[in-house]
């Protein structure tokens, strides 16, 4: 065992493996400041996680807030440059409302923003993958295409008021309220079904890629693209922890082309989520395109309860009348390879895998 896999929590261990996997690929740390105007929150409200900001007043007499989101803060004091991609990561810390309370949450992710193409997609998935490897072995990437749902939505003539709540079932996997949003708008049984296989279609690429081609009956410039990008990792570790999953949504009036949503094992919820956000720099009055994703470290914190059995290693005992001299050597010497507390009495609730007592020459276990 190492200082560093002693000492640091899962999420700072975290930190510094993803700042090397990143820059290994060429990708520069992005720092900013700790506010923004909330100007750019409101424009901008249904991208954010959450409709809580936390703001206050400058001494100027404008409103600023506490960062909610990073990625809106990056494309702001961005410009596009024709030709040219912007590749950045960040560790940042985000601030949002929780309950009755508020919440620092530690946020690394990175963007890719401008003159994207096919690579840029595979390399952003590449990267998201391999940052879920980084933080444990077992892991999912779980990719989706909004560009194919929306012509699934295209092919049944599902009308565009009807869109935003039958992505809501298909995200919920709610085939029941799909249905019924089905037969009210008088969608037939054949196109139903079509939608609803949205849904029940999941698992490796492998395997529903050509289901979905049977499913659609086209060859959409969506699927191909899914279908290209998911070739690259053919033969690679990587692969095999790939899903296509067409639940993973997110809102169609920032996002477009590939989403997706990473999930570790011992986590319930992602601990990853990304995808193109095209529209959302449109929406901002740019023209490049963009793919990125966040990794939500608070989450780690539940590895952490789970994996952690005991608060220290070794409690050593000793009184008043040892020689800290001696204590502090042999103190050295068993943290080399272990964490150790010394105390005088058992601390309440302190979990340890050993007690020992140090006798005035060396420590022995009671």
């Amino acid at each position: 065992m190492t200082l560093y896999d002693s000492v640091l929590k899962n999420e700072e261990k975290a930190i510094f493996a993803l700042r090397g996997l990143y820059e290994s690929y060429g990708y520069s740390q992005y720092k900013m400041s700790k506010f923004e105007e909330y100007d750019l929150y409101v424009k901008n409200k249904d991208f954010l996680i959450s409709d809580s900001v936390i703001t206050f007043t400058d001494r100027g007499g404008k409103l600023m807030a506490l960062k909610p989101d990073v990625t809106l803060s990056i494309l702001k004091n961005g410009k596009d440059a024709p030709g040219q991609v912007q590749k950045v990561y960040y560790n940042e810390n985000v601030y949002r409302v929780s309950g009755e309370s508020f919440k620092e949450i530690m946020q690394v992710g990175l963007e890719c923003i401008g003159d994207t193409d096919s690579y840029c997609l595979y390399e952003t998935l590449m990267l998201a993958a391999k940052s879920l490897e980084t933080i444990s072995d077992e892991y999912v990437l779980d990719i989706s295409h909004l560009g194919i749902i929306s012509a699934v939505f295209d092919a049944v003539a599902l009308p565009e008021d009807c869109r935003a709540s039958a992505l809501k079932f298909i995200g919920e996997k709610n085939l029941h309220e799909l249905s019924a949003l089905c037969a009210l708008v008088n969608i037939g049984e054949k196109e139903t079904a079509i939608l609803k296989g949205l849904v029940t279609n999941y698992g490796k690429p492998s395997e529903v890629l050509p289901k979905l081609k049977e499913l659609i009956c086209a060859n959409t410039e969506s699927l191909i693209e899914l279908e290209t990008i998911l070739s690259a990792f053919e033969g690679s570790e990587i692969y095999d922890k790939l899903r296509i999953d067409f639940s993973v949504v997110h809102d169609i009036r920032y996002y477009n082309g590939i989403v997706f949503k990473g999930f570790i094992e011992g986590i319930p919820e992602g601990v990853l989520s990304g995808g193109q956000y095209d529209k959302l720099l449109a929406n901002m009055g740019r023209r490049s395109g963009a793919i990125g994703f966040a990794i939500y470290l608070d989450l780690l914190e539940r590895m952490s309860e789970t994996d952690k059995k005991y608060d220290v290693d070794i409690l050593l005992l000793y009184d008043d009348d040892t020689d800290i001299t001696l204590l502090s050597k042999e103190i050295a010497s068993l943290s080399r390879n272990a964490s150790v507390m010394a105390q005088k009495k058992i601390p309440e609730k302190l979990k340890y895998a050993k007690l020992m007592k140090f006798d005035g020459s060396e420590a022995k276990e009671v």
